[in-house]
């Protein structure tokens, strides 16, 4: 996600925040993914600070590298749609 150009803050966590700052613009990535069928929940205010949204990602061990390629390919395809990346 990082080498696309898309900032994914600091996580200690499995999930990795994909950093967007507004909320409207999150919650238009966010239907734009499960449109292309990537479901990636949208995060904002009052459960992240006002300024702060961001895309939520949770990779686990079902996940296999193809399916890892396709989700990294619609973000791409995503982000530059709404001028992200």
């Amino acid at each position: 996600m990082s080498r696309l150009g898309f900032d994914t803050g600091k996580s200690e966590t499995p999930i990795t925040p994909v950093m967007l700052g507004d909320a409207k613009v999150a919650w238009e990535f966010s239907k734009r993914l499960f449109d292309e069928d990537v479901f990636a929940q949208a995060i904002g205010y009052p459960t992240v600070p006002r300024g702060k949204a961001r895309i939520r990602v949770m990779i686990s061990a079902v996940h296999e590298e193809k399916d890892l390629d396709f989700a990294l390919d619609k973000f791409k395809k995503v982000g530059k749609q709404l001028g992200i990346i």
